[in-house]
């Protein structure tokens, strides 16, 4: 047990997490007479939480490199006013007005990334007044509640995949087949990335952990595509583009040039420099990253509501960096990944969801989801003296 310990070395945090996540379901599984799995309360928790997630993917990269952004929350209302009212007043098909939303993210993110990597003002600053432009701007832009968006944009949020084959014992079978796809996907690329592990002659986690690993983990995608069949409209569209995002960000930050020189940034600041990297280009890039981002999370947001509001978004950044530190982000940066943040997204999801399905008082919610926040820290950081003391 001591050897397999210490061959998983760090990937202990990350299975301690996924095992934080199905311990906490199981609590709520229970405390709410069963009600939490029910098929359309998962289909629903995917719908509610996809921002979460969306943004929890560009958070984690800049919290990676040492950073922090506050203004996506204000973004996503002054992005959301701007596709709304170019699809309600300007009359555009929806279609080019996300188009334009996507566009416009990056464009603020290219605006934030500027100043903190060209000029040198610190992340926090330079966020901060974000947070305060983007929802004055948001609130100048939109005013009052702008609604009446067309069907097909509100299925962004709302739809479901169309059911092209037919039901198997009850079940959706397109999102069945999607399940399956999945685990055939997965099972595939953990393989492939075990061999050429071993192939380079380097470090490869245990034949019995990873069997274990590949299991469990086909297991829980299966048992969830299994009830997301049996909900009302089967797989949710927004489960798709959430699901599309975590592998292209999974596979930028794990096998590409930039997710090194992210890591290397985060982790040693004058080291990266020393070795050539382009900090400056780097970093304007990450900001530049999570303003697209943003804008797909805008996107999410203003289907979700089928309206625009200038109150949209408030208090989303603080969801993301809660789901990011939860997840295994490290303070100091340099730590991080993208499937810990997305975990982290879920138990933030699964935490709101139980605690309204038992009518928890809102601010006790808020209450218990900061002591969560406060102890994943707090439990990295005496995990790590530890690791320094040893």
């Amino acid at each position: 047990m001591s050897s397999i310990k210490q061959a998983l070395g760090g990937d202990l945090r990350q299975y301690g997490i996924v095992g934080a996540l199905i311990a906490i379901v199981l609590l709520f599984q229970i405390t709410t007479d069963g009600k939490l799995l029910l098929p359309n309360n998962i289909a629903s928790l995917v719908q509610q939480n996809a921002y979460v997630m969306i943004l929890a993917i560009g958070m984690v990269i800049v919290i990676i490199a040492g950073h922090i952004d506050l203004s996506v929350g204000s973004i996503i209302a002054f992005i959301g006013g701007i596709v709304a009212l170019a699809m309600k007043d300007a009359g555009m098909h929806w279609l080019v007005a996300v188009l334009i939303g996507l566009a416009l993210g990056a464009v603020v993110g290219a605006w934030q990334g500027f100043w903190v990597a060209y000029v040198g003002i610190p992340a926090f600053i330079v966020t901060l007044a974000g947070m305060l432009i983007f929802r004055g701007l948001a609130i100048v832009i939109v005013g009052e509640t702008v609604a009446g968006l067309p069907g097909s944009f509100n299925a962004i949020s709302n739809g479901y995949l169309p059911n092209w084959l037919g039901f198997v014992a009850n079940r959706d079978a397109v999102t069945l087949v999607l399940g399956a796809v999945s685990i055939a996907a997965l099972v595939l690329s953990q393989v492939r990335a075990r061999r050429n592990t071993l192939k380079h002659g380097l470090h490869a986690d245990p034949l019995g952990a990873f069997v274990a690993k590949v299991v469990v983990s086909a297991a829980l995608i299966g048992y969830l595509a299994w009830v997301l069949a049996g909900s009302r409209g089967g797989a949710p569209i927004v489960l798709v583009l959430v699901g599309v995002l975590i592998i292209t960000y999974s596979f930028i930050m794990g096998k590409t040039v930039f997710g090194r020189h992210v890591y290397a940034i985060g982790g040693n600041l004058h080291a990266a420099i020393l070795s050539g990297v382009n900090t400056r280009r780097v970093n304007f890039m990450i900001f530049v990253n999570i303003g697209l981002l943003t804008g797909v999370a805008a996107l999410v947001t203003t289907s979700k509501a089928g309206a625009a509001v200038a109150s949209a978004g408030n208090m989303y950044e603080l969801d993301a960096i809660a789901a990011c530190f939860i997840g295994g982000a490290a303070v100091t940066g340099g730590v991080g990944r993208v499937s810990g943040a997305i975990v982290g997204a879920l138990i933030m999801g699964v935490l709101n969801m139980g605690l309204s399905i038992m009518t928890v008082d809102s601010a006790w919610q808020q209450a218990i989801k900061g002591l969560v926040l406060l102890l994943a820290v707090a439990f990295d950081l005496i995990n790590k003296r530890r690791a320094g003391t040893r």
